[in-house]
């Protein structure tokens, strides 16, 4: 039977989104490093929160997300009014390209930038923009050069992924002041925990009438099974987001264990300051067998091969070790790999595996 039934435009030409594996033929145990987790798992006051809402899941959750905007207003020193919650941050970029974007319009994003961004884009009938970065590093200068009457997003990852750069605030904050007023800039802050000193663009947030930050519980917090992320912005663009988001997007669960999460300082102290200690340690151990690294700001280093084939035969190497990291050829860094900082033990490991492949063991 035939049919005339099509999708939007842009939906098409969509690849989908792959996140990393978790399993590896003949082997029980894996140690995966590809997705950037929380090696610790999440704290135990959010475990102990996930299971205290176990009597209330026949009840429907809060729509205001109160509680939760409350906790991160007050660890992060910012006005709840304008915070949004969302099942994970992509709900809340998915939002923003549904308020913004559009048939005829644009949306800019770096050649390394998060892969999701022309996934939304596409999905809102924009176009999507990519320009080049400088040395795995966005360049300003450059995004500024792309934007057109037509551009109304700009999507900064910062740090970002998966290289693990990152620029400064005088960077981001001439970037937002130099954009026409049509744009909004969207400071995706994925992993702005692990850069030391760098506030994920709230200051600039609240400077500007056209800037809007984005945050996750997936990565420092270790959430990542639950889906919950957050966003700050101006107030009109804060409005606009709640018509679009559905008021119960997020259950009794994600609302609760969330904000346990974030009230439990010492966690957070405790795993960043693990992340630190090891991702300095494992790019120099890389870095002394010949694989180097930039300087990440995550909790990932991207490890630079000679060539894609290196990358690819180490990376094919590592499975048969049970180790399991990110190719991210998809990113324009075809000789690259992506590693999650793990635990001490499992970053000698990696080391270890990486030796014993350049050495042909």
């Amino acid at each position: 039977m035939t049919h005339s039934i099509r999708p939007q435009p842009g939906i098409e030409d969509i690849v989908l989104y792959k996140g990393g594996e978790s399993r590896l033929d003949g082997h029980d145990e894996v140690l995966k490093l590809s997705s950037n987790e929380n090696p610790f798992g999440p704290p135990e006051t959010a475990k102990a929160a996930l299971i205290a809402t176990a009597s209330t899941l026949h009840r429907y959750p809060s729509s205001d997300h109160a509680g939760l905007r409350g906790a991160i207003a007050e660890v992060h020193g910012l006005d709840a009014a304008r915070v949004i919650c969302g099942a994970g941050s992509d709900e809340i970029l998915t939002f923003l390209c549904q308020a913004y974007a559009g048939p005829g319009l644009e949306v800019i994003y770096t050649e390394h930038g998060f892969s999701m961004y022309r996934i939304l884009a596409l999905c809102a009938g924009a176009t999507p923009v990519v320009v080049p970065e400088r040395d795995r590093v966005v360049d300003v200068d450059t995004i500024l050069e792309a934007v057109t009457n037509a551009t109304r997003l700009v999507f900064l990852t910062n740090p970002g992924n998966p290289t693990g750069t990152m620029i400064s605030a005088d960077d981001l904050t001439r970037l937002a002041e130099s954009l026409p007023d049509h744009v909004l800039l969207v400071l995706d802050g994925a992993y702005v925990e692990f850069a030391e000193g760098y506030d994920g663009g709230a200051s600039i947030v609240d400077a500007s009438e056209t800037v809007v930050m984005t945050r996750t519980f997936s990565k420092l917090y270790g959430l990542g099974g639950l889906r919950v992320g957050w966003g700050y912005g101006p107030a009109h663009v804060i409005d606009t987001l709640n018509r679009l988001r559905g008021p119960f997007n997020l259950g009794v669960t994600q609302l609760a264990t969330a904000e346990a999460a974030i009230r439990d300082r010492a966690f957070a102290e405790h795993y960043r300051s693990e992340n630190a200690r090891l991702r300095t340690w494992l790019a120099k151990a890389l870095a002394a067998l010949g694989v180097p690294s930039d300087p990440s700001h995550a909790n990932y280093i991207l490890a630079r091969f000679h060539d894609a084939e290196q990358a690819n035969a180490c990376e094919a190497s590592l499975r048969t070790k049970g180790i399991l990291v990110r190719k991210v050829a998809g990113y324009g860094l075809p000789n690259c790999l992506r590693i999650t900082i793990g635990t001490e033990a499992d970053c000698a490991r990696v080391r270890n595996a990486i030796q014993q492949f350049l050495e042909g063991a």
